[in-house]
């Protein structure tokens, strides 16, 4: 499992620091390439030599020298890093971790990284429960961040309680876990859309929505990170590209709709979360409309239905819609993943707090063509993205082991 595997290692300065180095010696001995990482802090715990002998590497610790030649050092770190562990985590850098502070190497790299991030908290059972320090784990959480532990037992101060660092082999079997699952769309093309259209009414004016791309962009940093090659074909936005996507912008239904045709023979997974919108203006005027002119008579006429458009060329394709709905949920929701050929329909009540346009936050139910519906809580969109991922990458799996199946008859038919 981690043989080749190439793993970041944070030390922060937690008495728990000397659980690396057995960490450390425990991950190289099953075949990983580790790269440690510490603070100033946990130098005064661990000296950098006992990571370096075991590691074979020098220590990350000055993030203002070269250490990678002429390379930036936390940009470099991240570039070809199948994992960010920070063993032993303390309630400092959670702390700057969750509010984006950068003063250090690991902070740096933190916000510099692509790959999946775990983090074992180490610290006294009251810090531990502080709320402060539960919202910032929380945050963080909601960003992504896999956490393990931490244990509770016997601590550093004497008293006994939630806050210990889970132990080595703990922290082995979570990373095992996370890079088995973390790379489970390798080889799938995955489309996505995101963002809201706009349909001119004149050189000035448009037609469009509240969509701000957030969730489909969320699909797609996520879709990334698991190892898919991702194609984004992207509305409006004053979003950053998901990095390592294959960006497409467009601008009205129209182009989408020409966008996702040229694009659709290499996908093998495709999801539209834009907000796609249902209706533009029939003539379009070749001049501004002058306020002091008649009031315009404006006739819709409606736009292409691209999901309905792609349902019926789907063939093995994985198809994942959405729907916004202010009534009726589920059976609204149901008919359009009947109507339009679906595997998968996320929901979202426009009604409830926190879910829907221009938000961090989302509130879905996901539903399937077999007639199950999974209600998530409120969750962040990079958290709904993974959720989602989760039951394409079951579905792919469920339909390669029909067609090996098929396969066998085959061959023995």
């Amino acid at each position: 499992m981690l043989k080749e595997k190439r793993i970041l290692l944070g030390v922060t300065g937690s008495i728990a620091a000397y659980k690396a180095v057995d960490l450390t010696r425990e991950l190289t001995k099953r075949g990983a390439e580790v790269q440690v990482v510490m603070t100033e802090a946990a130098t005064r715990f661990v000296a950098p030599l006992s990571f370096e002998t075991l590691s074979r590497q020098p220590v990350l610790l000055d993030m203002f020298s070269l250490a990678y030649g002429s390379q930036i050092g936390h940009i470099a770190a991240t570039a070809h890093a199948d994992l960010f562990v920070i063993a032993p985590a303390t309630a400092h850098t959670i702390a700057k971790l969750a509010h984006g502070l950068a003063n250090d190497f690991i902070t740096n790299i933190y916000l510099a990284s692509r790959c999946p991030i775990l983090l074992a908290p180490a610290m006294d059972s009251d810090m531990y429960q502080h709320a402060v320090v539960q919202e910032n784990l929380a945050r963080l959480r909601d960003r992504g961040v896999h956490i393990v532990g931490p244990a509770s037992g016997e601590l550093a101060s004497g008293l006994t309680g939630p806050g210990r660092l889970v132990e080595p082999a703990d922290i082995v079997e979570a990373i095992e876990r996370l890079l088995e699952s973390s790379r489970d769309l390798v080889g799938e093309v995955v489309l996505v859309t995101a963002g809201p259209t706009r349909e001119p009414l004149d050189p000035v004016r448009y037609l469009s929505n509240r969509s701000s791309g957030k969730m489909g962009y969320a699909i797609a940093e996520a879709a990334g990170l698991r190892g898919a090659r991702v194609i984004l074909v992207s509305g409006p936005t004053s979003l950053p590209p998901p990095r390592g996507a294959d960006l497409n912008r467009v601008e009205t239904a129209q182009e989408m709709h020409d966008a996702v045709l040229s694009e659709l023979e290499a996908a093998t997974v495709v999801i539209k979360a834009a907000a796609v919108a249902d209706y533009r203006p029939k003539q379009v005027a070749s001049r501004k409309i002058k306020k002091d002119e008649t009031v315009p008579e404006v006739t819709l006429e409606s736009t292409p239905d691209i999901l309905a458009e792609v349902g019926k060329r789907k063939g093995r394709r994985i198809l994942v819609g959405f729907a916004a709905e202010t009534d009726d949920l589920v059976a609204n929701a149901r008919k359009k993943l009947q109507r339009k050929n679906l595997d998968l329909m996320v929901a979202n009540d426009l009604r409830q707090p926190g879910a829907g346009f221009d938000s961090d936050t989302n509130v879905v139910k996901i539903l399937d063509a077999r007639g199950g519906v999974e209600e998530l809580p409120l969750l962040s969109k990079r958290v709904v993205a993974d959720r989602i991922l989760d039951r394409v990458v079951q579905l792919l799996k469920q339909r390669n082991q029909r067609a090996e199946t098929g396969n066998r008859k085959l061959e023995t038919g």
